[in-house]
């Protein structure tokens, strides 16, 4: 651990972590602002406010899923670097759009950064892994690898506190002066594009990563690049079936995901630090459970917990459920502040029912993705990891158009949570085939 947190004082590696710690914080930070403003103080009916949070959803992910494959071919010829700086340039724009959606407010101007910001991660994301090979030594990629991802999640749970936190204070200076002033939406405008600004002087400090040997041509027919990559991964039935056990794990959390806030809106009648509140419990949750997991298997890369672990997670789901259905709200019009919230008979065991789906939902997955790193060549872990996230986030997008279309029919988002543990089995199954695949060679 001292040896990985000495490349924190390296150029080779500093830049990099600090490119990516505050891409993260502010993708989260946006995305959050603005789906907890449009749910707070835009919308006022359930089903606008779940189709709302699913198109957000939907649109943000979208990138990942049409332009992936595009993203690492790109990665893998052209100077990393360069496309880093190209990138943080394009942040930079896309919070100005960002920021004037947030002022006028304009939930059209909202969702087109939202996407751009899609569009931004996507081509993001092969190179901070791609880059450390050629930035560090042999013995020093895992511990930077390690880091890279702890300062995301880091930056994730920073983001949406800090989402939470200014929410909180939006309703309350509106409560205290009668109506709906922008003092929040300034704000938020200028710390989202202060962090590009900062993140683009990060950026410029990241030492050259030219490509590696010669290059193969650039695919730029997104469709057929896609369908080439996940295609040529798929037809492995091990890698298949530990791809389709992610998807279906990343489908249950995105329609969780989008249901949170209209959860705590009108159901907990709860304000925007509550929803913070919940999603940071999500996100330690799962790091508990990947720590969890990691000390049972003892470092060895197996899935054989992984079935007991997502119906566990169902079983949570379902706890959490009843307490939803026998929650008492406030009268309408009114919303529990955050301390008021902690101290309610039921909240401890809301708020323990959520953990342990995210707990048992981190021993679920991370498992998986341990396996897909390890079961196929060096040279083909990329490929494999870019298939991976394609097919992730189609079922993301899949996941967020169910959650829409069950809201248009009348299904409530408590409701929908008995889908979402009813699918929990079917992650299960996916998971035993894949525990006798392995068997059988």
């Amino acid at each position: 651990m001292q040896t990985s947190l000495r490349l924190l004082a390296r150029r080779r590696f500093l830049p990099l972590f600090v490119t990516q710690l505050l891409g993260a914080f502010n993708d989260n930070l946006f995305k959050q602002a603005m789906i907890l403003f449009v749910t707070f103080q835009v919308y006022s009916d359930p089903m606008q406010e779940t189709a709302f949070n699913a198109v957000a959803t939907g649109i943000f992910i979208l990138p990942f899923f049409l332009l992936s494959a595009l993203s690492g071919q790109l990665a893998d010829a052209r100077d990393k670097a360069m496309i880093i700086r190209w990138v943080k340039t394009a942040e930079i724009l896309i919070m100005v759009v960002g920021g004037i959606g947030l002022l006028l407010p304009s939930v059209p101007l909202m969702l087109v950064a939202l996407l751009a910001m899609g569009v931004h991660s996507t081509f993001f994301g092969p190179i901070k892994y791609a880059i450390l090979p050629q930035h560090l030594k042999h013995n020093e990629v895992l511990g930077g690898t390690g880091l890279v991802e702890a300062g995301t999640y880091i930056a994730i749970l920073a983001g949406t506190i800090t989402a939470g936190a200014l929410g909180y204070l939006s309703a309350h200076t509106a409560n205290a002066s009668g109506g709906l002033i922008n003092d929040t939406a300034k704000l938020a405008t200028a710390l989202v594009l202060l962090v590009a600004i900062l993140g683009w002087v990060a950026g410029r400090q990241v030492p050259a990563a030219p490509p590696i040997g010669e290059p193969d041509p650039i695919d730029f027919n997104v469709l057929r690049s896609s369908w080439k990559l996940v295609s040529s991964t798929m037809h492995i039935p091990r890698l298949f079936l530990a791809i389709c056990s992610i998807s279906f794990f990343w489908t249950i959390g995105s329609v969780l995901f989008i249901e949170f806030p209209p959860i705590v809106k009108n159901v907990l009648t709860a304000d925007e630090g509550v929803t913070s509140l919940l999603l940071s419990i999500f996100s330690v949750g799962v790091a508990i459970g990947s720590i969890a997991i990691n000390r049972l298997l003892k470092g060895e890369v197996s899935a054989r917990y992984a079935p007991a672990s997502v119906v566990a997670m169902g079983g949570f789901i379902v706890a959490f459920f009843f307490v939803l259905r026998g929650w008492t709200g406030m009268p309408e019009g009114q919303l529990y502040d955050f301390w008021t919230f902690l101290n309610l008979p039921n909240a401890p065991m809301l708020l323990g029912s959520l953990l342990m789906v995210a707990v048992t939902g981190g021993m679920f997955v991370v498992p998986l993705y341990a396996f897909l790193t390890t079961t196929v060549a060096q040279s083909e872990t990329a490929r494999t990891v870019a298939a991976n996230n394609i097919v992730n986030s189609g079922a993301m997008v899949i996941g967020a158009v169910l959650a829409m279309a069950l809201s248009a029919i009348g299904v409530s988002a408590v409701d929908q949570l008995l889908m979402v543990a009813g699918m929990c089995l079917i992650s299960a199954w996916l998971a035993l085939r894949l525990i006798r695949a392995c068997r059988h060679g």
